[in-house]
């Protein structure tokens, strides 16, 4: 296993795996058991559970009863495929979100027409597991690179995988691939429509949770001596203020309105940010955090904006108050950044082979016990490989507690299911519902409603016995979880020891500039004000790069030990030259 100790004597935590490395009196590091009661247990659901959950039980309603009056209930699977892509992209502004979502549908309809193609054409189901294998190492690596965020590939690696294993004839491909690029369509619909009624919404989200993280430090800081809870709070605050930037940065400013409004938010959030630099309620922290609380929670009802008071240093104005800042010059996006996260040597690599070994090998060995259509071990395969192994590890166990119950349920609904077509249609938009709701909170309480809603999708196209559908389940599920973790623990990530070389390396670079900057006497007027906001966001996003590779590494076998002091120093100097950044942005305006 990996070496991650530290100095002799000393215990500590390696990031947010969960995971515990000891030295040992001779010198040795020791390992304790993988985690497994913080693996089952419950978090506070995300905030926008909800929006997802009802966008996907919308999208799915409308063609599934057009389907049952049509008397076509076996064309569900298809119209399923693109109902599905409306679980994507609802922490995005909506210009982003439009652009997001195509491309989500598109390469939905490109997976299903690979896979239908293939089904057609391929009569050995072994070929069939190898390229629905390669298909999910694609699809684990596409949404890597593009950082799409959840539910990620699994959802296109289910419908993609089911597909290799339909009957299925050439001529049919082109129907059935316009009816999810339709059902796309409807989709992208559902996920705009809010956009009617609260256009700025996702931003207005994004700077409420970074308030709220800055008042949890705030709040830390007032409450705790405890130097890792602050470094923690430190750590999720600046992470919140980045991704609100990066928010905001996504969001066109075509209307004087538009860039009013944008510039009221920028304003909270640079108050937010105000919090890492310590001139944020250095007299009275308490107050102030509650004031950020407040902040947060009108801007979560879609009210007014609210005023930000002077209680305390303000940002330093610039040239046009209403104007937004722009993001710092120099760092690669859209394209370019997708191009550059899968170049040669990229860590995503390892984890593309990892993916297309184990769901190959799973398939097979599922096979090879009688199962007829291995699709579920590939998807149990895929589902997975997480950013670590001790993260893979624990998502094997979710996977097969969650799979185990949802059987169970499936099993208990049965005479329900067999009352007729609406009562299924019924169940599989009220299981949809019930896996947003749940797998935020565990990915094990989700898959207790993901499972028997696959099943309920196979069945609409072809009845099965329920001893062989659950029981092929079962096997496949145990399987698949099996020989994906072996294939984790054997096709190591080496190149994630690497990735932190070069966080820090760009942490170096960035904290060297913001020292530079600093040295120099604040000049007046806009020149200044933007060139500390870019090196702001240059070096808060260097420090969060440089945590989630440390966060990575540390969950990782078979790595050489990590640099820890390096890390810490790194970590240390990088967020007091922020706070530097921070309180020279929060000064007030110089005379001229």
């Amino acid at each position: 296993m990996g070496k991650h100790a530290k100095p002799a004597g000393s215990t500590g935590k390696t990031g947010t795996t969960g995971k515990r490395w000891t030295t040992a009196p001779d010198g040795g590091v020791r390992a304790r058991p993988l985690p497994v009661r913080s693996t089952v247990r419950l978090r506070r659901p995300v905030d926008i559970w909800h929006k997802p959950a009802l966008s996907a039980v919308v999208a799915m309603a409308i063609p599934d009863l057009t389907l049952y009056a049509l008397g076509r209930l076996d064309l569900i699977l298809y119209t399923s495929a693109g109902s599905l892509c409306a679980l994507y992209a609802h922490g995005l502004p909506y210009a982003a979100r439009a652009r997001t979502l195509l491309w989500v549908v598109l390469g939905m309809v490109a997976s299903l027409g690979i896979a239908l193609t293939a089904a057609s054409l391929v009569p050995s189901a072994a070929a069939l597991v190898v390229l629905a294998s390669l298909l999910a190492a694609a699809h684990k690596m596409a949404c890597e690179a593009t950082r799409i965020g959840p539910p990620g590939n699994l959802i296109l690696t289910f419908v993609a995988a089911s597909a290799f294993f339909v009957p299925q004839r050439v001529g049919q491909v082109p129907v059935h691939m316009t009816l999810a690029l339709g059902t796309g369509g409807l989709a992208w619909l559902v996920c705009m429509a809010p956009g009617l009624v609260r256009p700025r919404g996702p931003e207005r989200i994004a700077v409420a949770r970074a308030l709220e993280a800055a008042a949890g430090l705030l709040r830390t800081r007032a409450d705790t001596g405890d130097t890792d809870g602050v470094a923690h709070a430190r750590h999720a605050t600046a992470a919140a203020v980045n991704a609100a930037w990066h928010t905001l940065f996504l969001v066109p400013v075509r209307t004087p309105a538009r860039s009013a409004a944008g510039a009221g938010l920028e304003r909270l959030l640079v108050r937010a940010e105000s919090a890492l630099g310590g001139t944020a309620g250095e007299a009275h922290p308490e107050a102030e955090a509650e004031r950020l609380r407040e902040w947060a929670r009108e801007l979560r009802r879609g009210g007014p904006l609210p005023e930000v008071t002077a209680d305390g240093p303000e940002p330093r104005p610039g040239p046009d108050e209403a104007a937004p800042r722009h993001p710092a010059p120099g760092r690669p996006g859209g394209m370019r950044a997708v191009r550059a996260r899968l170049a040669p040597g990229s860590p995503l690599l390892p984890i593309g082979a990892r993916v297309a070994a184990g769901c190959v090998l799973a398939g097979w060995a599922s096979m090879a016990v009688g199962v007829g259509h291995p699709y579920w071990a590939v998807v149990t395969a895929a589902s997975i490989y997480q950013a670590n192994t001790t993260l893979s590890w624990q998502r094997a166990l979710q996977r097969t507690v969650g799979n185990l119950l949802g059987l169970l349920l499936f099993s208990a609904l049965l005479p329900l299911i067999h009352t007729g077509p609406l009562a299924m249609i019924a169940l599989a938009l009220a299981f949809q519902f019930g896996a947003e709701a749940c797998i935020t909170r565990n990915y094990w309480l989700g898959s207790v409603c993901v499972t028997p809603m696959a099943l309920l999708l196979t069945e609409f196209g072809a009845h099965l016995p329920a001893a062989t559908l659950v029981g092929d389940r079962w096997t496949d599920t145990v399987v698949g979880a099996a020989v994906g973790l072996a294939c984790c623990v054997l096709v190591t990530n080496r190149r994630a020891a690497d990735r932190i070389e070069s966080a820090l390396e760009r942490v170096a670079a960035a904290e060297s500039a913001a020292h530079r900057l600093l040295a120099a006497a604040p000049a007046p007027g806009p020149e200044d004000a933007r060139e500390t906001g870019w090196a702001r966001d240059r070096l808060v996003g260097c420090l969060v790069e440089l945590r989630e590779a440390v966060d990575v590494a540390a969950g990782e076998w078979w790595q050489r030990a990590l640099p820890e002091e390096r890390i810490a120093h790194a970590e240390q100097q990088g967020h007091r030259a922020l706070a530097g950044l921070v309180r020279r942005h929060s000064a007030p305006a110089l005379a001229a």
